[in-house]
């Protein structure tokens, strides 16, 4: 599930030349912030799949939801409880 996430959005992935046409620029647009740069455009991608792998660590790490993943932003209330499951009674005819 999450090397599909990452394989998809590298796939979406914007490249450019910078810098006069000597290094290169990416980013991933769906993800905000998601961008690297590199003398090449192979060292760019490998730059930029590392960064989007900590963008999804970081966004996990603080609770955040992140777009295309599926899951809901859950609230920051600590650690759940886990609740002791319901007895469940038959009714005796």
């Amino acid at each position: 599930m999450l090397s599909d996430y990452i394989r998809d959005h590298l796939a979406q992935a914007r490249y450019e030349l910078i810098d006069e046409g000597t290094r290169f620029y990416g980013e991933i647009p769906a993800c905000k912030g998601v961008w690297a740069t590199g003398a090449t455009l192979e060292a760019t991608r490998d730059e930029l799949k590392e960064v989007l792998e900590g963008w999804i660590i970081t966004r996990l790490r603080e609770q955040l939801s992140v777009p295309g993943l599926g899951g809901r932003r859950r609230p920051a209330t600590g650690p759940r409880e886990r609740q002791a499951p319901r007895a469940r009674h038959r009714a005796h005819a």
